[in-house]
């Protein structure tokens, strides 16, 4: 699976980068890391069965991300929408 990231670049999809990002913003949120781990591990999972045949965009799954997560905290999805990775 491929994303096409913000400048148009397209690269191979890192579950690891999408992982640390839920897991992070989770932290922050005073999760602790068991609790932390299993969100972005379900999270991840999620995201990975909706684009997993398909070339998409970060955007597109940074949105779905943020979906997800107000789902189930709305503060880790403010924390992880409002963290921006310019790479």
């Amino acid at each position: 699976m491929h994303i096409i990231k913000r400048h148009r670049k397209k690269e191979r999809f890192d579950e690891r980068k999408l992982y640390a990002s839920i897991y992070s913003a989770a932290l922050t949120a005073s999760y602790g890391e068991q609790k932390a781990e299993k969100l972005a591990n379900d999270i991840c999972y999620i995201i990975k069965k909706e684009v997993m045949k398909k070339t998409t965009t970060s955007d597109f799954i940074r949105k779905q991300v943020v979906k997800l997560l107000k789902k189930k905290d709305k503060d880790v999805a403010f924390l992880y929408e409002t963290h921006l990775d310019l790479s």
